[in-house]
């Protein structure tokens, strides 16, 4: 399976906090996990103007398309965006992690706001497995502690998940669909929460294990058919095989 990792470079992952959390970069850690199961894996990194050389031919192999982004969001091009959407329409996955809540692409595919309530404490996520038989959830128990994260909450704007994997618990009492299924088109598109840049959520076994699955279950079910653009049929009959009354 070819996956291609989008990841933004921002002023927080240049923190004392973002480099302790991620010495050898989040955008290196991401493509770590993938290449550790045995995934042909592309990094593009977003740069500080958060544009990510995405180009046409890197995006028409890829099979799971996955973007982490958090600052930069409006200065990626419309027509990457676009070009992204619609390959997803047609049957590649997507994964979309943490503050990609509000990423240009993932706001184009579910149609919403993409909104929600946030604080940003370091806090205790537990995220309780409300679809254990799910194939993102497989061997990974009831629940994934992740030790300090950013708090997301609800309201959450988005569309009524086609399929709820995980509902996050904050220590705050806050609850959040943090782990969610949405079929777009051909496609199949996996959100997940965790994952703030100055915390080294993705370093944890578990949510390795979790974001593989992910990548397993969203990719490919048969052929990424064609663009399907405006096709001009010139007139033609069907001949009759019997005469009408």
């Amino acid at each position: 399976m070819k996956i291609t990792i989008v990841c933004e470079k921002n002023f927080l992952m240049e923190s004392e906090e973002g480099k302790r959390a991620y010495p050898e970069g989040m955008d290196n850690c991401l493509a770590s996990v993938f290449r550790a199961a045995g995934h042909e894996t592309a990094l593009v990194r977003a740069g500080e103007d958060g544009v990510p050389d995405l180009d046409d031919a890197l995006l028409e192999s890829t099979d799971v398309l996955v973007w982490w982004a958090h600052v930069h969001h409006g200065a990626v091009a419309d027509d990457i965006v676009e070009k992204a959407a619609m390959r997803v329409l047609r049957g590649m996955g997507l994964i979309v992690l943490h503050s990609a809540h509000f990423s240009k692409i993932f706001k184009r595919l579910l149609g919403t706001s993409c909104s929600l309530t946030w604080r940003e404490d370091g806090e205790l996520e537990r995220l309780w497995c409300v679809d254990p038989a799910h194939p993102v959830a497989r061997g990974l128990g009831g629940f994934i502690d992740i030790p300090q994260e950013e708090m997301y909450g609800e309201p959450f704007d988005i569309p009524v998940p086609d399929e709820l994997v995980y509902v996050g618990w904050f220590e705050g009492g806050e609850v959040f669909r943090g782990g969610c299924v949405f079929n777009r088109g051909r496609g199949r598109i996996f959100y997940f929460n965790p994952g703030h840049e100055t915390y080294p959520t993705y370093h944890i076994p578990a949510v390795r294990r979790l974001l593989v699955q992910a990548a397993e279950y969203v990719a490919p079910r048969g052929e990424i058919v064609p663009p399907i653009d405006g096709v001009h049929r010139p007139g033609f009959s069907v001949p009759l095989r019997g005469k009408r009354e």
